[in-house]
């Protein structure tokens, strides 16, 4: 099973930005915690990150191609206005996708409660940290 998670932007600034709302782990510290769970689940993933709306629906559209099994994305703010990220989404029927976000989006600011992404996604994982994206891994690797 080869899987791919997408982190959109700021998400590089793990451990920099607003500690009390994202902690205090860096990024490198999610991706070794991916990693090693991917290695645990036996499975192949791929992270990329990007700041940038373009590189990530690239990377959504390669994900058909690459013949991708399912997709963890945390658009980062991209979920509350990016419809040209959900289009890209929506576009892989076939593939699930679960939406990450490691706070819990309802309990902040107003327009973080919208998720445009999120109607065209599997399920949604919030406020559960980094481990919300080793939740999302399991999960479609269960209903696969």
């Amino acid at each position: 099973m080869k899987l791919l998670v997408i982190n959109g932007p700021n998400i590089n600034f793990l451990g920099i930005r607003e500690k009390g709302i994202y902690g205090s782990a860096n990024y490198e510290t999610l991706v070794q915690s991916i990693e090693a769970h991917a290695k645990k689940l036996d499975i192949e993933i791929e992270i990329f990150q990007s700041n940038y709306e373009g590189a990530i629906i690239d990377k959504i559209q390669e994900a058909y191609y690459a013949n991708v099994d399912g997709i963890v994305i945390n658009p980062g703010a991209f979920t509350h206005y990016s419809y040209a990220i959900r289009d890209a989404l929506a576009s892989l029927e076939d593939i699930p996708k679960i939406e990450v976000h490691i706070s819990n989006v309802h309990k902040r600011e107003e327009f973080r409660h919208v998720s445009v992404t999120a109607p065209v996604c599997t399920g949604q994982v919030v406020g559960l940290g980094l481990k919300g994206y080793l939740y999302a891994m399991e999960a479609l690797i269960e209903n696969k």
